[in-house]
């Protein structure tokens, strides 16, 4: 029987990292064969958690995510279900653990921190912080437009910016918004309400609608957007996927003096026509190399809603991969250019 035994500094340590009715340490368990147990500490003030397997490989693996949430929790970070499934992942794969969660972002008016969950969601952070524009291709659930609001947010209580502008094309009204009853903001609600959401989250209701009031938050379609020139703003643009390469350089021409941008989208959700170019995938290939602009592109293991939600992506992905026609690929096909970070 191959041990491992490691320690924590604190009682309160050691609960968050077993997590509720030691769930977390049921995953860790059931992911590498192991049994972990919890006993007084002679070292620290804290405990000592035991993990025994009949394989060496097993109890190394199994040790190796536990130092890392020991880490984690030393830092203050509130350890889930989600997040030692990441690192599960991690460790089977052979890859590198890197440290993420240490940076808040922002805080919620209910007081929440918001902090990188996954190293994806940390380098995409980096980059929304280094550079004027920058493209986050992923996956539904991977926080590239919850994280870009983040930002916003941030950057307008900072003053950094003096507003905040959200945009996502109405692919599903055809952008003809005319023909639906109401006002512009009652035609295009169901359209932003993701967009909504996290401001609320940021904001809170009654702030965000006087911000909103005073102009200094806008959120509209992007045809709107045309003829403008956007001075001092944080612009987000949800939904690049369904641009076209028109709107999409209507768009990234429309920044102004001391404006910042974000792009999100998931190049395999294209509801355009078929038949007519994702402007977000010629966007990446004709803009790579150019100095400030970034492109970060999250994958499945960055997937931070339910556990299941992560295993509906992987399992989508394979389908379409094994599935797809050749002209159906060439639709979503484009090369993200590395470049050495600044």
């Amino acid at each position: 029987m191959n041990e491992k035994v490691l320690h924590t500094a604190n009682m309160e340590q050691t609960a968050n990292i077993f997590g509720n009715f030691d769930s977390n340490a049921a995953l860790i368990e059931q992911a590498f064969g192991v049994s972990i147990t919890n006993r007084e500490s002679k070292k620290t003030t804290g405990d000592a958690i035991v993990v025994r397997a009949e394989e060496k490989e097993a109890a190394e693996s199994a040790a190796k995510v536990l130092e890392y949430l020991i880490e984690m929790a030393s830092r203050g970070n509130e350890i889930s279900e989600q997040t030692v499934d990441y690192i599960i992942g991690t460790v089977k794969g052979g890859e590198k653990l890197e440290s993420f969660g240490d940076d808040c972002i922002c805080v919620t008016t209910k007081g929440k921190p918001i902090k990188a969950r996954t190293v994806g969601q940390k380098k995409y952070i980096d980059l929304i912080k280094k550079n004027t524009i920058v493209f986050g291709i992923g996956p539904a659930g991977t926080g590239k437009t919850f994280l870009a609001v983040a930002a916003a947010s941030t950057a307008f209580r900072n003053k950094e910016v003096s507003r905040i502008i959200l945009t996502r094309p109405a692919v599903e009204a055809g952008e003809k918004l005319g023909f639906l009853p109401g006002d512009l903001q009652m035609k295009i609600d169901p359209y932003l309400r993701p967009l909504y959401d996290a401001l609320f989250e940021m904001f809170g209701a009654e702030t965000y609608q006087r911000h909103l009031e005073r102009g200094s938050i806008e959120i509209a379609p992007l045809a709107y957007m045309r003829g403008r020139t956007l001075d001092d703003a944080f612009i987000i643009l949800d939904e690049a996927q369904n641009t076209t390469p028109e709107q999409m350089k209507m768009f990234l021409t429309r920044l102004g003096n001391g404006s910042r941008a974000i792009i999100t989208g998931d190049i395999t959700q294209v509801d355009l026509p078929f038949g007519k170019k994702s402007g977000l995938v010629e966007a990446v290939k004709i803009l790579h190399g150019i100095d400030d602009i970034a492109v970060h592109e999250f994958t499945e293991r960055d997937v931070v809603r339910h556990r299941l939600v992560q295993k509906i992506v992987m399992a989508y992905d394979k389908y379409e991969r094994e599935n797809r026609t050749p002209r159906e690929k060439s639709r979503t096909k484009y090369k993200i250019i590395k470049r050495d970070p600044k």
